[in-house]
C-alpha cells in the first residue's frame, strides 16, 4: 500500500523524534489539503494523539484526557489496521493513558511515552530510512530535558496568524460601520 508523505513523516515524528507539536503540523496541513480524503477522521484522531502526548509531556493533563476522549472516539481498530499500524494495541495504549490520567486528575502523573507499532514492513522500512537520515532512533524515548520540543508551541513563529486575526477584526468593524 502506498501512504501519503505525510503519514510516514508523522510516524517517524512520533516513534522517532518524539516531536508530537510537529505530528500535529504534518497531519492537520495534509487534512486540510485534502479536504475529500475518505480518511479524514482517522488523520484527525491521529492529530488529536499526538497533541493529547504532547500536552501529557507538558503536564497539561486537563488536556491531554480531552485530546485523548477526542482521539478515542475518531479511531478504530480496523482503520488503524489498515494504515499498517497495530490498532489493537494502539487503541488499547490510548484508552491506558486516558484512564491514567483520569484517575490521577489533580496528582502529578509521570509522562509515559507512546510507541505507534508499524505491522507493514514496507511502511516501517520507510520510516527506519527516514530515522536514519534524521539521525535518531526509532522508537527512542522522549528527551524530557530537551525545552524545545517540549514548550514547541510557545517558540514557533505566530506573526501570520496575528495578522490574519487583525485583518478579520479589521474586516468586522468595516461590516458593522457599512451596515
Amino acid at each position: 500500500m502506498t501512504y501519503p508523505s505525510a503519514y510516514v513523516s508523522y510516524l517517524v515524528q512520533f516513534n522517532g523524534t518524539r516531536d508530537f507539536f510537529e505530528c500535529h503540523e504534518l497531519l492537520e496541513e495534509y487534512w486540510k489539503e485534502h479536504p475529500g480524503d475518505p480518511r479524514s477522521a482517522i488523520w484527525v484522531g491521529l492529530i488529536q494523539l499526538a497533541v493529547g502526548l504532547y500536552h501529557e509531556r507538558r503536564g497539561n493533563w486537563k488536556g491531554a484526557i480531552k485530546m485523548y476522549e477526542k482521539a478515542l472516539e475518531k479511531l478504530g481498530e480496523q482503520s488503524l489496521d489498515e494504515l499498517g499500524l497495530d490498532g489493537a494495541r494502539a487503541l488499547a495504549d490510548l484508552k491506558l493513558s486516558y484512564e491514567r490520567l483520569h484517575a490521577g486528575q489533580g496528582e502529578p502523573i509521570p509522562y509515559q511515552d507512546m510507541t505507534l507499532t508499524v505491522t507493514d514492513p514496507q511502511l516501517e522500512e520507510q520510516c527506519l530510512r527516514q530515522c536514519q537520515s534524521l539521525a535518531v532512533d526509532w522508537g527512542r524515548t522522549s528527551p524530557l530535558h530537551e525545552e524545545s520540543l517540549i514548550h514547541r508551541h510557545k517558540l514557533r513563529d505566530r506573526s501570520d496568524v496575528v495578522a490574519e486575526r487583525a485583518a478579520a477584526i479589521e474586516a468586522k468593524k468595516r461590516n458593522r460601520t457599512v451596515n
